[in-house]
């Protein structure tokens, strides 16, 4: 890759998990009334042709790895456990009242945090606790993410029973001088035995997670952990870049130096040299940062133009109605969005007093609505097409002009009604969407929000 392109193009971006992106929730116009208004609108309109997806965060970890940007309690204390997850049931209560009808569920995944902190037990008694009194629709997908050094056969077993047939495992890297900055000590052995019982037990889908720009990783560090995960052969993997944003995270990315990080031309050569051997092992790439086999139903998704992409990450099927339950938890409305409180007693309290524990949102223009439709296209699909857009969309041929340079760097090509994005613009797909991202440009941040796209 052109390194001139990479000085050009390595700002701060968002991933684009939403549109508006959070930092540009117009909270102001936000209310719980108005949230409750949207998702009961989506249910109604999702529920009976598609179905609802959930997402669960359960955030306990029992040590601090400092790569993750996720909302997290560390503790060793398991008692923590059941009055957690019954906090999280009488969430999914305070939404089954608002709902004439009973849901049918799609898509549930399991985030943390560290879902695997759970006893398997406990697990079950969650799961079936969220599908009492409820319909599961015959393709629902169930899926967790378990943390190879603490995921036993017995959490595989217990969620293989109550239907999970998907896990990805957190791998990152492994070069032990990594691990160490990174405080994630996890030995090959370890991700083989989870990687391996979950097949036997019968999991149809197993995934990896990978990281590159990482401190003190190398292009040696990366090659390497690649040909480790060939022996395995995950059926789909998230091979994406390291989220540098101490700002955000606290301490918990200060056990390292800015100068043991990877430039951001030895990122992208870590990248370009990490996805031409994922393809020589017979991965395909999917929307950005990920890969899959041609057997798994993420690969299968983008052939036929249905890979979706929300909060939880891509995905093989799209539900307009997208309920987060936990602290922190995002939900999708389509026209809306709503983020859970951050601290654990502060929604085991406003759950107690039974109030949805949201405390921001914001709810999408029309604007909003086309602007998000293009950016999902470009993510998804690296296409996008207009029709009667500039009747809501003014600023559109601002837009296109703006993205004129890319075009000249034959990043993306641009036609009367669509554009495409080039194999070569792919890595650049953040920076394309920018260009569509109106709040980002009405409203340059005085201070860096987002991580470097490159």
């Amino acid at each position: 890759m052109c390194t001139n392109l990479i000085h050009k193009y390595n700002i701060p971006g968002p991933r684009y998990t939403s549109y508006p992106t959070v930092p540009y929730w117009d909270i102001n116009t936000f209310s719980l009334k108005k949230w409750t208004s949207s998702i009961q609108r989506s249910f109604v309109e999702s529920n009976e042709e598609e179905g609802i997806s959930l997402y669960i965060h359960l955030p306990f970890c029992e040590s601090m790895c400092t790569f993750c940007g996720c909302n997290k309690r560390i503790t060793k204390r398991h008692d923590v456990e059941e009055p957690y997850i019954n906090t999280v049931l009488k969430e999914w209560q305070l939404y089954l009242n608002i709902f004439e009808t009973k849901p049918k569920i799609k898509e549930l995944h399991l985030g943390g945090g560290t879902p695997t902190f759970f006893s398997p037990d406990n697990l079950q008694y969650l799961i079936n606790g969220i599908f009492s009194g409820v319909e599961q629709a015959k393709d629902c997908e169930l899926s967790f993410e378990g943390h190879p050094n603490n995921t036993t056969r017995e959490h595989l077993q217990a969620l293989y029973d109550v239907g999970f047939r998907r896990v990805s495992f957190g791998v990152q890297d492994y070069n032990e001088t990594v691990q160490r900055a990174i405080h994630r000590i996890q030995p090959f052995e370890n991700v083989k035995y989870v990687t391996e019982t979950a097949r036997e037990i019968g999991f149809t889908s197993v995934g990896h997670d990978i990281i590159f720009g990482l401190p003190f990783q190398t292009q040696e560090a990366v090659v390497h952990t690649i040909l480790k995960t060939k022996e395995l052969l995950p059926d789909r993997l998230a091979f994406y870049s390291y989220a540098h944003v101490p700002w955000q995270k606290g301490n918990g990315q200060r056990g390292f130096n800015e100068s043991d990080l990877p430039t951001g031309e030895q990122k992208r050569k870590q990248y370009e040299v990490g996805k031409k051997l994922l393809s020589e092992v017979g991965y395909v790439e999917i929307g950005m940062d990920h890969f899959a086999l041609k057997n798994d139903s993420l690969y299968q998704s983008m052939e036929n133009q249905t890979l979706h992409r929300n909060f939880m990450g891509y995905t093989a099927s799209k539900t307009h109605a997208m309920i987060g339950l936990g602290v922190s938890a995002i939900s999708d409305s389509w026209y809306g969005f709503a983020q859970n409180v951050k601290g654990v007693e502060e929604y085991q309290h406003l759950v107690r007093e039974g109030i949805i524990p949201v405390y921001r949102g914001h709810i999408l223009t029309i604007e909003d609505q086309i602007i998000r439709k293009h950016i999902l296209n470009l993510m998804c699909h690296f296409y996008t097409k207009w029709e009667d857009d500039h009747m809501y969309f003014k600023e559109l041929p601002e837009v296109l002009q703006n993205l004129k340079e890319l075009e000249a760097d034959q990043l993306l090509t641009i036609n009367d009604s669509h554009i495409s994005v080039t194999e070569k613009g792919r890595p650049f797909v953040r920076n394309i969407c920018m260009a569509f991202d109106l709040r980002l440009q009405r409203k340059i941040p005085e201070t860096m929000l987002f991580s470097m796209t490159v």
